[in-house]
């Protein structure tokens, strides 16, 4: 099973690769899979490297919510 959390678009360079935030950690995803219908700032779902759904802030934001208590909860 895969989980895919969403991404906060930061940068997109001349070849369509995009910088993506999740949780403050920055990853390197394709934009070929979605065309010209994202931009900086947008959300995105992201698999193997490329970015594969646009979705709402509204619901990055609640996605990133139970990642962050997933996370606080794995702290001792």
């Amino acid at each position: 099973m895969c989980v895919g959390f969403p991404g906060r678009i930061t940068a997109i360079d001349e070849n369509g690769v995009a910088v993506v935030e999740i949780a403050g950690v920055k990853r390197e995803v394709n934009l070929g899979l979605l065309g010209d219908t994202v931009g900086i700032g947008d959300y995105v779902v992201s698999h193997v490297g490329f970015a594969i759904q646009k979705i709402e802030k509204a619901e990055a934001e609640a996605s990133l919510k139970i990642l962050e208590t997933l996370l606080r909860e794995e702290q001792p």
